[in-house]
């Protein structure tokens, strides 16, 4: 036993433990080898075990946890490949290294076969021990490191980021993970908030390519020249400002997938580019003459209706067909009510953490309110307000006089009583009515220009002149967006 300050008693055990030293078992019938490693690990920084026999080693193998095994093979009653086959049936992430003065061929492709780490045969360079020990430690390290972080990746990007127990989510849900084991095109439909990435990148997270890399492209939030560099790539001078060969996303993804975000907002000219690209699957470069194979999987995602820009002749009809192969639509909070409660838990949750707050309350009376709330701006708009009320609120209980007030406002109607008044004036009431309109979609959008067009279900243009009419440039809502 060893003594630490106040007579406490600590073991070797608990203090590989207090230190977090790896530890190493040697396994051999010559105390000499033994003794020898003992020394020669200990000086490296390992905390070391020796057994004389299997048996030994079997009851050691049982009680503890070791970084790594040192075996010999020829050893008394039991040999040291049984040691690895009881290794690999009890413990199959423990790696293992066969000491053998009577090393063979046919025994060291055995030992491999049966899943040892490495191989040294006697008399063996104790330097050379040391590199094959370490690499086999790091090596099992970074295998753990690697599933972990493959667990977390799953679970952010996976279906339990997809909360809600609604029969519409449950059936996304259920559809996702049919369609994420084949490479078909997948179209995703929705309103902006509902959540088409988080779909998006479930399908990717689900599916065999979760190794490869996830490109989501937001095809609505670049100019033509640089959507078309964006995706397809460019050659060195093919454009001013095109100082050097640049990759497109389609090569960056390799054998990933590409999320083509707002699909619908692409110019006819680039429409004809990407068709082409998904019929023949190979891409050119903007300016150049090598064809590359497209070998990545592609999600497109809207949230306008194709086929109504299909009849104005804003988008293909062979480009929709060649998209379309698998589609699904993600449905709006307003008919998810049973879900809401769930995401403002959620939420409330992750904000608190993030900013480093106590876990606030929701009283029954905010739940109603957010329940009896039509969300234009779907989940992302509830995140938003969670997060909003999060930042200000020091309350540990929210109540309902937290939330905006757009939780509880109704559009305000024209007022008919008034038509027939001499002093009635049609446009001022226009004018006030989609003042306001301007001013709650800016509310709910957080300020952002794009979003709020589309809840208005105009373009951007025709907003930047209705909030210039309308003077409110300098509103709160819009703050530096503008």
């Amino acid at each position: 036993m060893l003594f630490l300050k106040k007579n406490r008693k600590v073991s070797l055990s608990s203090l590989w433990e207090i230190n977090k030293v790896e530890k190493i078992l040697v396994i051999d019938d010559e105390k000499s080898i033994l003794d020898l490693l003992t020394v020669v690990f200990t000086k490296e920084g390992y905390a070391v075990k020796t057994a004389l026999s299997a048996v030994k080693a079997f009851e050691l193998i049982e009680k503890e946890d070791f970084a790594l095994i040192i075996t010999d093979i020829k050893l008394p009653e039991k040999s040291g490949m049984d040691i690895l086959k009881f290794v690999k049936e009890k413990k199959p992430g423990m790696p293992v290294v066969m000491i053998t003065a009577f090393g063979t061929i046919k025994q060291t492709v055995e030992a491999f076969k049966m899943g040892a780490s490495d191989y040294v045969v006697k008399p063996f360079d104790v330097e050379e021990l040391k590199i094959i020990v370490a690499k086999g430690i790091e090596k099992e390290r970074l295998k753990e490191e690697n599933i972990r972080l493959k667990s977390e990746l799953k679970q952010k990007h996976g279906l339990r980021n997809m909360i809600g127990e609604s029969r519409a989510l449950n059936e996304i849900s259920s559809l996702i993970e049919k369609i994420s084991m084949v490479d078909s095109t997948v179209l995703i439909t929705g309103e902006s908030g509902t959540g088409k990435e988080v779909a998006a990148r479930a399908i990717h997270y689900y599916s065999p390519r979760r190794e490869q890399p996830f490109i989501s492209i937001n095809c609505g939030a670049l100019p033509e020249n640089l959507l078309e560099s964006e995706l397809f790539g460019h050659v060195k001078g093919s454009f001013t400002g095109a100082v050097a060969d640049k990759k497109g996303m389609f090569e960056v993804a390799e054998k990933g997938t590409i999320l083509l975000d707002e699909i619908g907002e692409i110019t006819p000219m680039t429409q004809v580019k990407l068709l082409r690209a998904l019929e023949d699957k190979k891409v050119r470069r903007v300016g150049g003459t090598v064809e590359i194979l497209l070998e990545g999987r592609i999600i497109a995602s809207t949230n306008q209706n194709l086929e109504s820009r299909i009849k104005e002749g804003l988008f293909r009809e062979d480009l929709f067909y060649r998209l379309n192969v698998i589609s699904f639509e993600m449905p709006p909070l307003r008919y998810r009510k049973e879900d809401i409660q769930l995401l403002a838990a959620h939420f409330l949750q992750k904000c608190c953490d993030k900013m480093g707050k106590k876990l606030k309350r929701l009283t029954p009376g905010v739940i109603n309110a957010m329940e009896s709330y039509h969300w234009p701006g779907n989940v992302r708009e509830l995140e938003n307000v969670i997060e909003r009320v999060v930042a200000i609120e020091d309350r540990e209980t929210i109540t309902q006089e937290c939330l905006p007030d757009t939780l509880f406002s109704t559009r305000k109607q024209p007022d008919t009583q008034n038509l027939l008044k001499p002093r009635f004036n049609l446009n001022e009431t226009l004018d006030e009515t989609s003042r306001s309109f301007v001013q709650e979609a800016l509310l709910v959008s957080g300020g952002n220009l794009k979003e709020t067009a589309d809840y208005l279900g105009i373009n951007y243009r025709s907003l930047r002149y209705l909030i210039d009419k309308f003077d409110l440039r300098n509103s709160r809502e819009i703050g530096k967006n503008y």
